[in-house]
């Protein structure tokens, strides 16, 4: 009996679990991101009213550029997460290539798997080395000698 491919289900839902994890964290750390904006903003309101003084805004600006580097680096491991999990998953339904087979009145025929669109590189033959010749020293060519420049005498 002929047997056509089949997908491993399991480890392809898993794979979109964890793109779908990675997305919703790209998201809230973008949430979060933003929340700290507003409310640096809201500070600097603050400051120009006269309510904080200059060294509690300074304060506040480094701890929140802190934090912000904090979020952009968990935003990018998220994304990095992301892409694995989508070229793990692309890579497992690209090898589900469907198998050509035809039925004909003596049976199935086919079940040859079609190349992929994928094409590996041509291999390079080897060339054989030719043994190196030593090469012939030849003379060098003397340069001519300078002529002498006159030096015009100036006139007072």
């Amino acid at each position: 009996m002929v047997q056509t491919k089949k997908m491993n289900q399991a480890s392809f839902s898993k794979l979109l679990r964890q793109f779908n994890v990675a997305g919703e964290l790209v998201r809230a750390r973008q949430d979060e991101k933003q929340s700290i904006l507003d409310e640096f903003t809201n500070e600097s309101k603050r400051f120009v009213f006269g309510k904080i003084s200059e060294r509690t805004l300074a304060a506040s600006a480094k701890k929140t550029n802190k934090e912000l580097m904090r979020l952009d680096q968990a935003i990018r491991v998220s994304i990095t997460d992301a892409k694995r999990a989508a070229d793990k998953a692309k890579e497992l339904t690209t090898a589900q290539a469907p198998i050509g087979y035809r039925a004909t009145l003596s049976g199935i025929s086919g079940g040859k798997a079609k190349k992929s669109a994928k094409k590996k590189p041509a291999k390079k033959k080897a060339v054989k080395k030719a043994a190196k010749k030593k090469p012939v020293k030849k003379a060098a060519k003397k340069k001519p000698a300078k002529k002498a420049k006159k030096v015009a005498k100036k006139k007072k």
